[in-house]
């Protein structure tokens, strides 16, 4: 798997899906403008949402930039956890406007207008996002971007809502019933509230150092065995978390006490760049230990130190 690239190198993609947010929200107002048609509206109000959240995952694209200072050691690179939680919020807030606004045409349903132009032009926008949307989630996925990839999948949540939108104006065409629309409207709110939760929670995940991923650990895992495979060599309190693109691991190597101090740094320093090379970027810490001391087996809690916990005084 490629190394992540630095944010610099990912602002470019912000800047695209700012472009694209920009171009829909001026296809589909004018989609709008040219049936009334309420699902259209909604349509429209979710890429104003767009808009904010493309803003702000560049805003936080250039904060995971900055380098490491005295007062941030790991770097900024949570600062993407931010843009995928504020997303999934702005997500909820479009729902609920277009709910409300879906609630007033369905008590009050009106007639649509021009509905083969505006559905061609609302195509036209859905065709916009689709492109960027599997660029972004792409890049996102292999350069390790959160914010990028939250992007990505809001605006296939996008093409997802148009495609319902503009099947629900076909069916007012079809049947006459233009209480179809803003009851498709209300569908799309309840479709895009799950999306915005899933973003939410995940932002959530990251911000409370999650573990790495499956395949992440799976592969550190095999290191481990590949090492450990002669008794002289054992692991504990081998702990994994992630910051946006950047991955921490850290362990505690147990090797014979009469090894030299040289020949245990040796075999550190091979572990730590076996581990980079099967987790491309993460930071790996080892700390060596005398296997036959009991002493190595008291230190293994995070907490070790502090009152009431294992292996305090």
């Amino acid at each position: 798997m490629a190394a992540p690239a630095p944010a610099r190198d990912l602002r470019r993609y912000a800047w695209l899906s700012i472009a694209a947010a920009v171009a829909t929200i001026a296809l589909k107002t004018v989609a709008w403008r040219l049936t009334g048609s309420v699902g259209l509206l909604s349509d429209a109000l979710e890429s104003l949402v767009n808009l904010a959240a493309a803003v702000l995952a560049l805003a936080m694209l250039s904060v995971a930039l900055r380098p490491p200072d005295e007062d941030h050691a790991f770097g900024h690179g949570k600062a993407e956890y931010v843009a995928s939680g504020a997303e999934g919020a702005l997500i909820l807030v479009a729902a609920a406007g277009i709910a409300w606004t879906a609630v007033g045409r369905l008590l009050d349903p009106q007639p649509l207008e021009k509905i083969g132009l505006g559905v061609l032009v609302s195509a036209a926008a859905s065709a916009v996002n689709l492109a960027v949307a599997r660029v972004l989630v792409g890049v996102g996925r292999r350069r390790r971007s959160i914010a990028l990839e939250a992007d990505g999948h809001h605006l296939m949540t996008d093409v997802w809502t148009s495609a319902g939108v503009i099947v629900g104006i076909g069916a007012v065409a079809v049947t006459g019933w233009p209480w179809l629309d803003p009851a498709l409207a209300l569908a799309v709110a309840a479709h895009i509230v799950w999306s915005g939760f899933r973003l939410i929670r995940r932002s959530w995940l990251g911000i409370l150092d999650s573990a790495l991923p499956a395949h992440d650990l799976e592969a550190l895992g095999a290191v481990l065995a590949r090492h450990s495979a002669s008794s002289e060599v054992q692991f504990h309190a081998v702990r994994t978390r992630q910051a946006g693109a950047r991955r921490f691991v850290s362990m505690h190597v147990l090797v014979p006490g009469a090894w030299s101090v040289s020949r245990g740094h040796a075999l550190a320093e091979q572990i730590e760049r076996d581990v980079r090379e099967a987790i491309p970027s993460a930071a790996v810490d080892t700390h060596l230990e005398a296997i036959e001391d009991p002493a190595s087996y008291e230190d293994q809690d995070l907490d070790r130190g502090l009152p009431g916990r294992s292996g305090s005084p």
